[in-house]
């Protein structure tokens, strides 16, 4: 159990110091903490009371005060990022001995070991803001989503925007593929597919193919089609951890996994041609995503040759969902198998220019992560 006396989250690490203080002296509970510690990547700075090194106390990311503490922390100087821990499930003067040491929260062990991990390992990677997660779908088969989402990541990663581009349709042929990495080395969906709980943001980026100046998260050409929900929840966090922009490629079927990863998303672009046997068929695929996320834009994209095209406008009014543009008639989208620079690769094309625009009204600005 984990009771929030405030909504103040801990103050993240400033990349100077990600060491987490524990303050105890019960050898129990020290022992308990620095197992939870080791198993988040965490190395602690331990003390009986308040630390005499100074700036101790007001500079670690997460104060750990066990509840034998209490009286040796009282009166030293309010922060935020304070937890006591106890492990006295009965014992009502936890909270008022919490309020008396100014602390966010109280935890109970062994129940709130997972919440404990998880804000440890926070420290440790000196979590911020999370990554701005946008999905791409297509409203019908072959409507350019695929190439849409890797010109998208492409556009990203070229502003030097720390990018992660993950594949979710496991029936697409590969985005390695498209963007020209297939023999790149690196993990695919498959070796994931057991993760459970928390995955260690760092790692999983390090893990995967890097790709035109971004991390690319595909499938390998086994038979593998599917990992369980849990699994992409677990990596999705993990990305959006890091922080940037995190660009999913998603199937036009929501399945478990699917409804997984569009909970994870900011918002959504439907790829719509602008013909009326495509915008029926993505009016039945906008109902199912919907039901799980409620940013769903329109994005028309070019038709095949088709007769009786409807306009743009026309296509988001059917479907009663804002509009973003119309994708211009680039060789890229319409042939993006063919070689040569990934979709979204030359800076100055059209499909480029489309992607700068759209990364430039989505605010980005308040889930940056770029850099290291």
């Amino acid at each position: 159990m984990a009771g929030a006396i405030t909504c103040d989250r801990a103050p993240v690490a400033d990349g100077r110091r990600r060491t987490p203080l524990i303050v105890t002296e019960d050898v129990d509970l020290l022992d308990d903490l620095l197992r939870l510690c080791a198993a988040a990547g965490a190395r602690p700075e331990v003390h009986h009371g308040v630390p005499e090194r100074r700036g101790s106390w007001e500079s670690a990311p997460l104060v750990l005060v066990g509840d034998d503490a209490v009286e040796r922390v009282r009166g030293v100087a309010r922060r935020r990022g304070v937890v006591l821990v106890s492990r006295d499930q009965d014992d009502s003067g936890v909270w008022r001995r919490a309020v008396e040491i100014g602390a966010d929260h109280v935890l109970m062990l062994p129940d709130g070991e997972q919440w404990l991990m998880d804000r440890i390992a926070d420290v440790a990677e000196g979590v911020g803001r999370p990554a701005l997660t946008v999905g791409v779908i297509g409203g019908r088969g072959g409507a350019g989503a695929s190439t849409l989402a890797c010109a998208l990541a492409v556009t990203s990663a070229r502003t030097g925007r720390r990018t992660l581009l993950v594949d979710a349709d496991p029936l697409g042929g590969g985005l390695d593929v498209l963007l020209g990495g297939e023999a790149a080395e690196g993990m695919r969906w498959p070796a994931f597919a057991e993760s459970r709980g928390r995955v260690a943001g760092g790692a999983l980026e390090e893990s995967l193919p890097e790709l035109h100046a971004l991390r690319v998260l595909s499938w390998d050409r086994g038979d593998t089609v599917a990992v369980p929900p849990e699994a992409v929840r677990a990596v999705l966090a993990a990305a959006r951890r890091r922080g940037g922009a995190v660009v999913v490629d998603l199937p036009r079927r929501v399945d478990e996994g699917a409804a997984e990863a569009l909970a994870q998303l900011d918002l959504g672009l439907l790829v719509v041609p602008p013909e009326l046997r495509a915008v029926a068929a993505a009016k039945r695929v906008a109902s199912g995503v919907g039901m799980v996320l409620r940013d769903l834009r329109v994005v028309v994209g070019p038709s095949r040759g088709a007769v009786g095209l409807l306009d743009p406008e026309e296509v988001a009014r059917l479907l009663g969902l804002p509009l973003v543009g119309e994708l211009p008639a680039e060789g890229a989208l319409l042939a993006a198998d063919g070689g040569g620079l990934p979709p979204g690769g030359a800076a100055r094309g059209p499909l480029a220019r489309f992607c700068t625009a759209f990364w430039e009204r989505v605010p980005v600005g308040a889930a940056e992560g770029s850099g290291a």
